[in-house]
């Protein structure tokens, strides 16, 4: 049952080049090669638009534009449709690759008709209808391509993987944009343009072909199943549970999207029409110099046609571009969003189409050159900088609904923009006959577009925070990726509003998560128009860092009336914040009538920072409230104890303020205890995880010790030992689990590894509650995905084991009660073990979705079974999928062992054998099916080896060696006679009472003869 593995061994350089662009081992192969498939198919994509275009240009002109904007609209829509119609007759693997292909037949058939330049078919040149076809199918392929990449990315990446492998990935297109830019010249100078073309299908079948291998030799990525329901459906079902807030969110985001397009629609069509125009045209000085340059580029001496230049033109023009978008991409994008914010970031793009766009309409700039510039600057800032921070703006809504939000709005706002702006740019061609109207008109709405952007992105702004709060409250948020300076703008309105103090703790506890460093620059100058409870959560909040800054406005704050906690906290911070306190403004605070709680903190305050006289008379103080016979000011003295950074003199208190009578001192010494570090008293700490009453207390304080629990206190030793009671060893792991140390989650990944049973079980659910992911990603960096896929391995051989003896064992073969309560226990066992498996899969995909998947395979219904089983198949891909989704299906015992035969191949047992072999598995075995076993044994009188006796007597569990004294009754009553004496005063109480009944019944029979299985047997066992 053992399996060793290992982590892929790399040379130092490539491990060093991994970490570099922040990717696992793991990870590479797969991130290698989606990205070569990427940039293959784009770097053709990129060759056949620059033709593409120029041709259509040539042959239609900018003004038939509009129609081809309408028909893609359409075009995009019954392709979703269509892919997602092929996904339910063909394997999605199958479908991917045949995409790609059917992308690149078609170029061939475009090749054929561009070399009829005569011929006519129903009136209709055959190259002006190629033309137009090629120009369709340019839109039809972004959509097919991009709907292609990113649904292969998410089968092979989970949610967790795809964060660091998609970026680079993503980076094909614009790596794409630089070959495919600074080549088109050249290309179009060897091969003219018309063959640019077969070029450009030889690329997209190029990248089909890493595609076809990356799906066979990742086949276990790919689902053979249907898909039931659709993302539209998805959202359909998701948004008619949606509050009125997240719907009116929604709402702005589409919005935000269609305006986004609308503008690149815009600047996109006039740019084209000025492009064609600049060759019809004579140009002033500044656009015959741009030109010439960029012209020089393409080599001089061979006469060109205008669709030549301009696919040259565009090629490099799409060159340099990429260049510039590279560089931002990896080494600005992320800094600029995190220090501007996602909403400046947002607003430049509509800001510089209006900077730009208002010299344009009154002619200060060149249409050309103005129109040049501003589609570079669109596109530079649209593909870095507002495609990296627009998930961000998806940060707010629950996860539950996030990714199937973002798919439909980023689905459907791109074909529906594009559609209307189709319809707009003909009506206003129809309406504006001469060119110079309908640029003044254009321009005029690419102003309107951005002005309208502006306040969208405005108004969006101003609902980010409220549903980040609403999250925050609801425990649904994850701040990953917050846009942090506008949360603490509007953190700063919300705290300076006179009401909503519901919405201002969640402000408070929002800035204590996500900037506690600097929380102080929001929180400091609304201390004093905050409630009490409100200014006690804020100084704590300070607390975690102080900072001299703050300094005046907390002594401000001490000046007015005050709480008691309040003061108390004001004074801690002032004091232990100042570099040369002074102390002896604190004695007037010791006073008797002073409330205990500032009492307190002043004492401490003294014992910490004081000279000695000073520390003698807060001893002085602190020991008065310590013998006091009011429980509040014994409480308040040990917090204080706690607050100090030793207790001197204070320490004879402690053994008996640890037997007080009131549970509010004893909790609070614990704590004051892990406060001081007095390791004397760790396993008073310790063991206040036995009792009920104290067990929140001395959680709380062995999490204070951090890493100090794990060593001096020995925690570790407690959660390991199987003789404490369970629930005090799931509550040892809970702690080590909430000191989330790096220390703290290396032990928990190394005892998931070693550990079975429950104990692994209980692990797994801790180490996935650990905040932040970082629980899940300390067990990834240890173990690797190969690493829990063999835990989950494990599991199934295990399962393996328990379906061999269900069959071995079956009701033909054995009967009565006992072997009906071995075949429950066995199966209850393996239930177990199945159910262990989901929080393992946790580790590797999303939870949401693997908990719909388990809650749906309890239910007793087929239905909800099946889909329990397509949710599993469409999600997870381990290399054991097929066994695991074949045993979760309802087969009967030979079904199913048939099924994990390519595991652990089946030799069929005598019932006796099975048994023993089960006992020989019994580190595996749960304690019930162990005693069940000897049950049997004893019922059917088979016999076991002596070694799995007395391994078994030792057992932790009272019922396991229970069982062992009946056997042992019938197999060997002279091994018993022996062990009795032994066991008579064992420490559980039921066990020690069955062995001193045995012994009266011995006692009783003096000497009569009983009959035993094996007249050998007793004489082995005594041997051992």
């Amino acid at each position: 049952m053992r399996i060793d593995y290992q982590q892929p061994a790399w040379g130092g350089w490539v491990d060093n080049v991994l970490k570099l662009v922040n990717l696992r081992a793991e990870e590479s192969e797969r991130t290698v090669l989606m990205f070569a498939f990427y940039t293959a198919t784009s770097v053709g994509l990129s060759w056949l638009e620059a033709s593409t275009v120029a041709l259509f240009l040539g042959e239609y002109g900018a003004k038939s534009l509009p129609i081809i904007y309408i028909a893609s609209a359409a075009i995009g829509i019954v392709l979703s449709f269509l892919y997602s119609w092929m996904q339910q007759v063909l394997p999605l693997r199958r479908v991917i690759v045949l995409v790609v292909l059917l992308l690149a037949v078609p170029l061939l058939i475009f090749r054929l008709g561009l070399t009829a330049t005569t011929a006519t078919v129903a009136g209709l040149s055959v190259l002006s209808v190629t033309v137009l076809a090629m120009r369709l199918w340019l839109e039809a392929i972004y959509v097919l391509n991009d709907l292609n990449t990113t649904i292969t990315a998410n089968q092979l990446f989970n949610i967790r993987e795809i964060k660091r492998t998609f970026p680079l990935i993503n980076s094909g297109i614009l790596v794409a944009d630089v070959i495919g830019g600074f080549s088109l010249p050249l290309l179009v100078r060897l091969f003219r343009l018309p063959n640019v073309i077969l070029v450009s299908a030889l690329m997209v079948a190029i990248g089909a072909g890493i595609l076809y291998y990356l799906t066979e030799a990742y086949r276990q990525f790919f689902p053979d199943s249907r898909i039931r329901r659709t993302t539209e459906e998805q959202m359909e079902f998701a948004t008619s549970r949606l509050q009125q807030p997240l719907q009116r969110y929604i709402a702005l985001l589409f919005a935000f999207f269609v305006l986004a397009q609308i503008l690149y629609l815009l600047v996109d069509f006039q740019f084209l029409t000025q492009l064609e125009l600049r060759n019809a045209q004579s140009q002033s000085p500044v656009e015959q110099i741009a030109i010439g340059v960029t012209l020089g580029f393409l080599g001089a001496g061979d006469p060109k046609s205008a669709s030549d230049e301009i696919a040259s033109f565009l090629g490099l023009f799409q060159g340099f571009l990429g260049i510039v978008e590279i560089s931002t991409q990896w080494f600005a994008s992320s800094r600029l969003i995190e220090r501007l914010g996602v909403f400046f970031v947002t607003l430049c793009l509509p800001v510089i189409a209006i900077v730009l766009g208002l010299p344009l309409s009154i002619g200060l700039l060149p249409m050309f050159g103005g129109f040049v510039v501003l589609k570079f600057l669109d596109e530079w800032i649209r593909y870095t900088l507002l495609n990296s921070s627009s998930p961000v703006l998806f940060q707010p809504l629950p996860d539950h609904i996030r990714s199937d939000v973002q798919s439909v709005v980023r689905g459907n706002a791109e074909p529906i923009s594009t559609g209307i702006a189709g319809l707009v740019f003909l009506a206003i061609l129809w309406f504006a006959q001469d060119t110079m109207w309908q640029s003044k008109i254009f321009i005029g709405l690419i102003l309107l577009v951005a002005a309208v952007w502006i306040a969208v992105i405005w108004v969006l702004r101003s609902r980010y925070v409220s549903l980040l709060v609403i999250g925050a409250e609801r425990g649904e948020l994850s701040l990953s990726a917050v846009d942090l300076p506008e949360l603490k703008r509007r953190a700063m309105e919300t705290l300076n509003r006179p009401d909503a103090e519901e919405d201002k703790r969640s402000c408070i506890e929002l800035l204590s998560h996500i900037d506690p460093k600097n929380a102080g620059d929001v929180l400091a100058p609304v201390l004093p128009l905050l409630p009490a409870d409100l200014q006690c959560q804020s100084l704590e909040v300070m607390m975690q860092h102080p900072n001299v800054a703050y300094l005046n406005q907390v002594r401000e704050l001490i000046k007015q009336p005050l709480a008691p906690e309040v003061l108390a906290m004001a004074l801690r911070y002032i004091w232990l914040t100042e570099a040369e306190p002074n102390i002896q403004q604190l004695r007037p605070y010791l006073r008797p009538e002073v409330d205990p709680v500032v009492r307190g903190t002043a004492a401490s305050l003294m014992l910490r920072l004081g000279d000695p006289q000073n520390r003698a008379q807060a001893t002085n103080t602190l020991r008065q409230m310590l013998t006091h016979r009011r429980e509040r000011e014994r409480v308040m003295g040990c917090r204080a104890l706690g607050e100090a950074e030793y207790m001197q003199a204070l320490r004879l208190y402690i053994p008996s303020l640890l037997q007080d009578e009131s549970l509010r001192v004893r909790c609070a010494l614990l704590e004051a205890i892990a406060a001081t570090r007095l390791e004397e008293y760790y396993p008073s700490l310790l063991k206040g995880l036995t009792y009920k009453s104290t067990r929140e207390a001395a959680m709380r304080s062995l999490v204070r010790l951090e890493n100090e629990a794990l060593t001096h206190a020995r925690l570790v030793d407690w959660a390991e030992d199987i003789n404490k009671p369970e629930s005090v060893r799931l509550h040892a792991w809970s702690v080590i689990g909430q000191i989330g140390t790096i220390e703290a989650r290396n032990i928990l990944v190394s005892h998931l590894m070693t550990t079975w049973g429950k104990t692994r079980r209980n692990i797994a659910d801790i180490l996935l509650k650990i905040p932040h992911e970082m629980g899940i990603n300390a067990v990834l960096d240890r173990m690797g995905r190969s690493g829990v896929e063999l835990l989950i391995e494990q599991e199934l051989l295990f399962v393996a084991q328990l379906q061999a003896a269900l069959v071995d064992l079956g009701s033909e073969q054995v009967w009565g009660r006992e072997a009906d309560l071995l075949r429950r226990a066995l199966q209850d066992a393996m239930s177990d073990a199945i159910e262990r498996i989901f929080p393992l899969l946790k580790f590797l995909y999303r939870a949401d979705t693997i908990q719909a998947a388990a809650y749906n395979l309890q239910s007793e219904s087929r239905t909800n079974v099946a889909l329990g089983l397509e949710i599993l198949d469409n999600t997870i891909d381990i290399s054991r999928k097929w066994v695991l989704l074949s045993i979760l299906d309802r087969h009967s015992d030979q079904e199913k062992l048939q099924i994990l035969e390519q595991m652990v191949p089946y030799q069929q047992m005598a019932p006796s054998d099975r048994l023993r072999y089960l006992l020989d598995l019994r580190h595996f075995l749960p304690d019930w099916p162990l005693a069940c076993c000897y049950h049997l044994a004893r019922y059917a009188r088979w016999s076991v080896t002596p070694e799995q006796v007395i391994a078994c007597i030792r057992h932790p569990t009272g019922f396991v060696r229970e069982a062992v004294l009946f056997y042992l009754m019938v197999a060997s009553p002279r091994a018993l006679r022996e062990l009795l004496p032994k066991l008579k005063d064992d420490p559980d109480r039921l066990v020690a009472n069955q062995a001193q009944c045995m012994m009266k019944e011995i006692g009783r029979a003096n000497g009569v003869a009983t009959p035993t299985i094996d007249s050998t047997w007793h004489v082995a066992m005594e041997n051992s």
